[in-house]
């Protein structure tokens, strides 16, 4: 598991509280670590959620 920020895994816990029932055939911490570093994005991570990356910045901001 990668190291996140706070604001990043409040961000997670939203994404997978949204998710529909094939995420939630993994737990929350299984998820979690779905997520990937990023290189040259200051801290930002990626995580694939419903055929697409979200990138999530670590003041929790959340775009794809």
């Amino acid at each position: 598991m990668i190291l996140t920020t706070k604001a990043q895994r409040l961000a997670i816990k939203r994404i997978y509280m949204r998710g529909a029932d094939s995420t939630r055939a993994l737990t929350y911490r299984q998820f979690r670590a779905t997520a990937q570093p990023t290189f040259g994005c200051d801290g930002a991570i990626v995580l694939p959620w419903a055929g697409m990356w979200l990138c999530i910045e670590r003041d929790g901001y959340t775009h794809s």
